[in-house]
């Protein structure tokens, strides 16, 4: 039996934007399992439209995010949906409006996390939408569900080793003299919260631009005076991480960028040696085995911004080698980064509407 709760347990979020969750559908649950187990997740489970739900879509965010960042995405997607739309997006421990981390989450931690939340909601026909780190989580999630999944839209994600070629998060991304794999080392824990609301909305610039745009940003902050574009989703990226336990999570998963989709083995200060290794394989293993095209043959589409190693053509041709449904169903876009679903919402809704054919 499933426990939820009508009210957050120790969220470092004060400030939640009135568009957060329709009033009655925003409800906490607690994993009932693991090594977050009586932790809260933050559920936002809404219907829109009369009659049974012609389509549930199930949003899954990333890092250092949270289900917030699809508040644009939703409202085009309710706005050109013809049909009735069930809409569950989530907060992961650590993130949003779920309660704080204990220790250095990975995807295998949310993975699971998710797994135990699908148990306790009545899903079908799911369209699922994956970014950044919410490729391997929702996927891996749902491969404990894998009937559920009628379409995948992969938003600047992969479940796949990340190739080493073209953009790279070690390497040259953004640029080669601070990689975003060592800005989390770089980047004092205090100013982890000034990052997570800068960074979402930047688009292709060059490194120079986008690293003093920071440290402006982080003064600005520390002044008062934030810009008017975006103040709620930056307030509730930023509130995220007054809380120390979310920071070193969060900052465990730029971290771990060298390794997405290869595993690594790394000591985790409080739990000791972590290895994540078997999580990928598994996962890449039985995403063709259930979702492919002699499986279940889901409806895939992909959206992605080229400025960003999730979106080189690399990675898109991994998805296309897996997924040939997705052959002509891709929209990139060389003026974006990241954080397509900021950049491009209604490109994303329209992927969505257009797999669920709503």
């Amino acid at each position: 039996m499933a426990t939820w709760y009508d009210e957050p347990g120790d969220t470092p979020v004060d400030h939640v934007p009135a568009d957060y969750y329709p009033e009655g559908c925003g409800a906490w649950f607690e994993v009932p399992a693991g090594h977050d187990a009586g932790k809260r997740l933050f559920v936002r489970d809404s219907i829109h439209g009369s009659g049974d739900p012609d389509a549930t879509v199930v949003l899954v965010h990333g890092n250092p995010e949270n289900s917030y960042t699809y508040r644009n995405v939703v409202d085009n997607l309710l706005a050109d949906a013809d049909g009735t739309v069930r809409v569950v997006t989530m907060d992961h421990v650590g993130f949003g409006l779920a309660d704080t981390a204990d220790y250095q989450m990975v995807c295998h931690d949310h993975a699971r996390n998710l797994s135990h939340l699908v148990d306790a909601l009545d899903l079908s026909d799911v369209t699922l939408v994956v970014h950044d780190w919410g490729g391997p989580i929702g996927v891996g999630g749902f491969l404990d569900h894998p009937g559920l999944v009628s379409n995948l839209v992969v938003l600047n994600s992969t479940v796949f080793p990340m190739p080493d070629t073209g953009y790279t998060y070690h390497g040259n991304y953004p640029t080669r003299l601070l990689p975003w794999a060592r800005v989390a080392s770089v980047v004092p824990d205090v100013f982890w919260r000034e990052v997570a609301a800068y960074i979402p909305f930047q688009s292709p610039q060059l490194p120079v631009k986008l690293y003093s745009g920071l440290v402006l940003y982080i003064i600005a902050r520390r002044l008062g005076r934030v810009p008017a574009t975006g103040r709620d989703a930056e307030r509730v990226f930023c509130e995220q991480f007054r809380d120390r336990g979310n920071v070193r999570s969060s900052k465990r998963l730029v971290w771990q960028t060298p390794y997405w989709g290869h595993g690594n083995v790394y000591e985790d200060p409080d739990l000791g040696k972590r290895d994540t290794g078997p999580f990928y394989e598994a996962m890449q293993e039985r995403i063709v085995a259930e979702w492919g095209p002699d499986a279940r043959d889901i409806g895939v589409r992909a959206v992605v911004g080229r400025w960003d190693p999730c979106g080189k053509p690399e990675v898109l041709d991994q998805w296309r080698e897996a997924f040939p449904q997705l052959e002509g169903n891709v929209a990139a876009f060389e003026d974006a980064g990241h954080f397509i679903e900021e950049a491009r919402p209604q490109a994303v809704a329209d992927a969505i509407t257009d797999a669920a054919s709503l």
